[in-house]
């Protein structure tokens, strides 16, 4: 952990429990943790601690991406899955991220993270539910430690193959007794529960049409016993719903209910079609749910009724997805995207998607509480998301001085998800500076993209 002071910052948008704007302040953050947060008249200076001038600087909690599958950062733009839903979509893909090793998923772990770093983001989920040749979970846990990002990866698992009426091909389905035995090594080997915590497990078998009930049932009893969450996707598309009612007689949130997961210890992918009873129980139970609204677009798989979901007292944070069925992880440009979604759900007709009725002119702030205070709760923690003394030190700021911006310094902190999404200036994590003028301190970008290609083209011919 470290030190720093941010000193003569312009504005800071805290995001705290009143929802605070500064101006004009000055932030201390001492072995990782917001220590102080005073007026610029204060000047602050310690020996020895870097400082910074941040004059001109809006500054925000860091971003939380609740969602994503960073080995897809290998596999965007794919000709023959561009124009798919998600059912043919991943029939395509299966067959070329079967070819993926330890090391490909370890630089499209740096690739994406990297990518998420520059846009804002300070924490990151990811979920891996294939293992071919040789990959690890612990693959993807070395390149977030290298980059300084604070990482919650699940242990994702496919069980269900297409023999046994599932979707995945059977090549790429695991033994259940061996991703149990996995998950467990994972948790015990990495996972800490501890206040500013750089790396937590979660367990997450894919989805309903990719894994049995049975593993369901025992992963959640695997992660209650040891106290970590669960994550899953689920009601992304009507073919999902379709293949819940007809295998197991039961649309998928009461499916996966039925099987333990119910609790407020469970986040959920996309949720896109859910009824009015779905967000009840949704609220009534806590579980939460990371909203990815460019893969919903992306795959044409609908628009997630946020706003009921916010109404209802959901936790909802914001995934990137992967950047196969996203094609970027831009976490800032993400926020915005969610805000503009949520505009349009609110102007259609109820009729027209089936979702109630909506506030039709969700705001800047609104979206930015989810990719904040929205993520810190679908993660289960409360270390992060604000700028707050005893918080974590973790900030993005961006310098409104740049052409994309002028006009709109009346209300620099909408500007930057009103106004279009760029990268931005400087990124700090756990007191560290990860990002500065806009530049990643802690890689090769272009040494790492070139491999990557390389190891993109060997994939997909």
């Amino acid at each position: 952990m470290s030190n720093l002071i941010l000193n003569n910052i312009g504005l800071v948008v805290t995001m705290d429990d009143e929802r605070s704007e500064l101006s004009n302040v000055n932030i201390v953050i001492r072995d990782g943790i917001i220590d102080k947060i005073g007026v610029s008249s204060d000047q602050t200076q310690i020996t020895g601690v870097p400082t910074v001038d941040m004059s001109g600087y809006t500054v925000f909690p860091g971003l939380i991406n609740t969602h994503h599958h960073l080995y897809q950062t290998l596999t965007r733009a794919i000709p023959g899955a561009q124009n798919s839903g998600l059912f043919e979509w991943l029939r395509t893909l299966y067959p070329i991220w079967g070819k993926m090793n330890g090391d490909a998923v370890y630089v499209s772990a740096l690739v994406g993270l990297a990518e998420l770093l520059l846009s804002g983001c300070t924490s990151s989920a990811d979920h891996l539910y294939m293992y071919p040749n040789g990959a690890r979970l612990d693959d993807s846990i070395r390149a977030a430690a290298e980059l300084g990002i604070r990482f919650h990866p699940t242990r994702g698992s496919m069980s269900f193959g297409e023999s046994a009426g599932g979707l995945p091909p059977d090549s790429l389905v695991e033994n259940e007794a061996h991703i149990l035995d996995d998950s467990q090594r994972l948790i015990e080997e990495y996972h800490d529960p501890e206040v500013g915590s750089m790396v937590q497990i979660g367990l997450a078998p894919c989805s309903p049409f990719s894994v049995s009930s049975d593993l369901m049932i025992e992963t959640a009893s695997m992660a209650r016993s040891y106290g970590v969450r669960l994550h899953t996707h689920l009601a992304e598309t009507k073919d999902e719903e379709k293949f819940c009612l007809e295998r197991f007689g039961k649309r998928p949130l009461e499916y996966v209910m039925d099987l333990g997961w119910d609790d407020d210890d469970v986040w959920f992918a996309h949720m896109v079609h859910c009824c009015n009873n779905d967000i009840e129980a949704l609220a009534t139970n806590g579980m939460a749910i990371a909203h990815c609204p460019t893969s919903n677009m992306r795959l044409a798989s609908g628009i997630a009724p946020i706003q009921q979901m916010l109404n209802a007292g959901v936790d909802v944070g914001i995934g990137v997805d992967g950047s196969a069925s996203n094609d970027g992880g831009h976490m800032l440009g993400e926020v915005r995207q969610a805000m503009l979604l949520a505009r349009l759900a609110g102007a259609l007709e109820e009729d027209q998607l089936n979702i109630g009725a909506s506030n039709q002119y969700f705001t800047a702030r609104q979206a930015l509480e989810m990719g904040t205070i929205g993520g810190a709760a679908a993660l289960g923690r409360n270390d992060i998301g604000q700028i707050q003394v005893g918080k974590c030190g973790d900030i993005f700021a961006i310098k409104m001085d740049k052409l994309h911006y002028a006009g709109a310094l009346s209300d620099p902190g909408a500007a930057v998800l009103m106004c279009a999404s760029h990268n931005v200036d400087l990124v700090v994590v756990n007191g560290n500076v990860l990002v500065e003028d806009g530049v990643l301190r802690t890689l090769d970008i272009y040494e790492v993209v070139e491999r990557h290609n390389r190891i993109s083209m060997g994939l997909v011919a």
